[in-house]
């Protein structure tokens, strides 16, 4: 995956600017489409696999400060684009799917749009790499958009064909083209792009919308995509035919889906949707795994506060309609303190009211810190992302994080946590292992002072970490399904194996709702 950003990694971006960033078991923060490339592929990336503009100058720099170009002037070519075609080929030769030997291809995904200035070092270095690998070594697959105008509904190919000439005077060559579009292409269309951009007529696929994204393999498939691939890249001996047959059955049975779960999200960033790609992901594999149909209700977490009833009443109002509606309460990761006083609302109606929680990261300090306030009578308890004056800092700084540095600072990656009680509903959710691996990105955790208070007070801490002083999972005693968890399981779900946390909460929300649940999980349950 490259992107061409000057940024070293996603890690500092705006959620509202970038969408989410998605962490992998290495504690690299990435771009979101790695995210995707994982849930599809079910594969397990690095760091490594996602280059940037950023991470390339880098290297090259160091590599100058060092004096390994040994005096010569440092240019864009040779010097930056054999470092790109370096770091592709080094990342390819790295099995990803448990697997002992290399992957037969690597998959390349150049973002951006042909014809930007910071991509072009990149399509110089493939330029490069296509011609010394050789024609049977390298497929070129250009994705364009097929727009459609006007009131006439005639599908353009304009587009697709300034951008494959725009890519043809930079020395690359399209072996297919993916088209996307809102309807199927017709058949003159087709031969339009094939006599303008010089792809064969089957090699110009259609991605067009579909019912669910599970089914544009399905119609990728029934183009021969994998016909054309192997023919280019000479695979004929080694690889067969795709086998999607349980993929079309997951992608049917999404379809066939009438039973409605509605879902409140409560969030900080409910404007772009996609900053909450992943968890929206692991809801949707969850409810297909429980044989239910997703209804997501975002919530603005600061239309749920106090201050909103006065300077945007209709707005509170609808909020707190759409939260009392729902079936279950899910409050997702965050930074900074917009929209927390809401949250705490929410975490405080889902408690009272017996309804399904599930708080991920910043969700389960949400609930240590409304817990505190109002069920201890700790005022003043708060987060010290929040206020760091506050006398009760039942959420505290992690002592050996940066204060001065934010990328690549927190606590990430993959990290084990361990079951204080192995009877508890987290771990039943899991099984009932003595640890689970999830990934993590945080800088603050429960302060270890408070726990016993808490815990006395019914809010039982039943996942640490090795240390056995860094909470990682809390259960609320008294309650069907109220569960926070400082890790991130949204970030290991799968299409045909859902996250526990999530699919126990579509369990409980079904049971809150009285609508029977087809568990295909086996070992998840939601009762102790």
């Amino acid at each position: 995956m490259i992107d061409p950003y000057l940024n070293t990694d996603a890690g500092t971006m705006s959620p509202f600017e970038h969408g989410e960033v998605f962490v992998l078991d290495d504690g690299g923060e990435v771009d979101l489409d790695l995210g995707n490339y994982e849930r599809f592929l079910d594969v397990t990336l690095t760091r490594d696999n996602n280059i940037t503009t950023g991470k390339i100058y880098q290297s090259v720099i160091e590599k100058e400060r060092k004096g390994d170009y040994l005096g010569k002037t440092v240019q864009v070519v040779p010097h930056v684009t054999d470092e790109i075609k370096h770091w592709i080929q080094s990342v390819s030769s790295v099995p990803v799917d448990g697997q002992t030997r290399p992957a037969d291809v690597c998959v390349i995904e150049l973002g951006g749009t042909v014809g930007d200035i910071e991509s072009m070092p990149f399509i110089e270095a493939l330029r490069q790499l296509s011609f010394s690998l050789g024609k049977d070594n390298f497929c070129l697959i250009h994705v364009s958009l097929v727009p459609v105008l006007g009131v006439v509904g005639e599908q353009k190919t304009k587009p697709t064909q300034h951008s494959v000439r725009e890519l043809r005077a930079l020395g690359l060559t399209p072996d297919l083209l993916a088209c996307r579009s809102a309807q199927p292409l017709i058949g003159s269309v087709k031969e339009k792009l094939s006599q303008f951009c010089h792809v064969p007529v089957e090699n110009i696929l259609n991605i067009h919308d579909v019912p669910n994204l599970w089914h544009v393999p399905l119609i990728l498939r029934n183009q021969k995509v994998h016909e054309a691939i192997i023919k280019q890249l000479n695979l004929a001996r080694s690889a067969g035919p795709p086998e999607l047959r349980d993929w079309t059955q997951m992608a049917e049975s999404y379809d066939d889906l009438k039973n409605p779960v509605k879902i409140a999200l409560v969030g900080k960033y409910t404007n772009l949707t996609d900053s909450y790609l992943s968890v929206v992901k692991a809801l949707l594999h969850a409810c297909v795994a429980c044989s239910l149909k997703p209804s997501i209700q975002w919530i603005a977490a600061s239309d749920l506060e106090d201050a909103t009833a006065t300077s945007a009443p209709e707005a509170h109002a609808k909020a707190w309609e759409t939260l009392k509606d729902s079936s279950c309460i899910l409050i997702p990761g965050g930074f900074g303190d917009r929209g927390i006083s809401g949250m705490i609302l929410a975490a405080k109606y889902a408690r009272e009211n017996k309804v399904p929680y599930l708080g991920i990261c910043l969700g389960m300090q949400i609930s240590v810190i409304e817990m505190s306030r109002h069920v201890l009578g700790i005022k003043d308890a708060d987060s010290e992302e929040f206020n760091s004056n506050t006398p009760a800092r039942v959420v505290m700084y992690m002592p050996e994080v940066s204060k001065t540095h934010m990328g690549n600072t927190m606590r990430l990656g993959c990290r084990r946590t361990f079951f204080r009680r192995t009877d508890c509903l987290t771990s039943k959710l899991y099984g009932s292992p003595s640890h689970v691996d999830e990934r993590h990105r945080h800088r603050y955790e429960v302060n270890p002072a408070y726990v016993a208070m808490l815990e006395n007070a019914g809010l039982h801490f039943v996942g640490c970490d090795e240390s056995g002083k860094r909470m990682e999972v809390v259960e609320l005693q008294d309650h069907p399904f109220y569960i926070g968890v400082q890790f991130h399981p949204e970030f290991k779900s799968r299409p045909r194996r859902p996250s526990p946390p999530f699919t126990g909460l579509i369990l409980a929300a079904a049971e809150y709702m009285g609508t029977p649940a087809n568990n295909s999980n086996g070992h998840v349950g939601t009762s102790e």
